[in-house]
């Protein structure tokens, strides 16, 4: 027996607070029964329906995709665009922790465990995720500095990174430099560059704490490992 806002936010269908909240709504019925505590058990066996949807409690399936750019990160899309869903022949309904944007490429892990994910997702966690963009011109000394303590973003300052120059092209006038970085704020890495005025013309993630991309062309994808998993529910205990 598990508490009923534990079950829905495994199922991805939302977080556990505001699973919580559905509750109290009484959004949310076991077996047909409204039900409006948050104390409440259910077992496996029990047929829960939020806003009249039943909840997806499927065995719980974990794949890394290395997203190609030109590819949202969503489950659907209004306009008909490719999504990092559809790269992926799975039957069961998954999404992906985080996000990648439209132009972005790299490591992006998608699942139907939502204690997994929201685990991943949680600041307070400190997954590392490795960037490496391509950006214009050079970083000063200062400018690197500035990123490594963190910079401000909509007022708030962004924790400390780790700033590595991988390679200068004078005659382009352009650099390679690998972030590295826990938070997931919208659009960050640009976002930071941009906060030392520099443009970040290709971005790709490298790396999610111990996940690379190794053998997985741009598109393809595999399922992680029993101890893959295991080590991320380590990490994040």
């Amino acid at each position: 027996m598990e508490r009923l806002q534990k079950v829905i936010a495994n199922s991805g269908y939302t977080s556990r607070r505001k699973a919580e909240e559905l509750i109290l709504q009484k959004k949310v019925e076991v077996n047909g029964v409204l039900v409006s505590e948050l104390g409440t058990k259910v077992s496996e066996k029990d047929i829960i329906t939020v806003d009249g949807e039943e909840i997806n409690r499927d065995e719980k399936v974990y794949y890394l995709l290395n997203k190609p750019r030109g590819v949202i990160t969503s489950t659907k899309d209004e306009h008909g665009r490719k999504t990092v869903v559809s790269l992926i022949d799975e039957k069961r309904r998954i999404y992906p922790v985080g996000r990648l944007d439209y132009d972005t490429t790299g490591a992006l892990i998608l699942t139907n465990d939502g204690e997994f994910a929201n685990r991943l997702m949680h600041p307070s966690n400190q997954i590392d995720k490795v960037y490496v963009a391509k950006i214009e011109g050079v970083l000063l000394p200062s400018e690197i500095m500035a990123l490594k303590n963190g910079v401000e973003i909509d007022g708030i300052k962004t924790a400390k990174a780790r700033v590595k120059i991988k390679k200068i092209d004078k005659k382009a006038n352009t650099s390679i430099v690998e972030m590295v970085i826990h938070e997931g704020k919208n659009h960050q890495v640009k976002r930071m560059f941009e906060c030392v005025n520099k443009k970040v013309l290709k971005l790709k993630r490298e790396k999610i704490a111990f996940l690379d991309l190794k053998g997985l062309a741009s598109g393809e994808y595999r399922k992680l490992s029993h101890k893959e998993v295991s080590k991320f529910y380590v990490l994040t205990k």
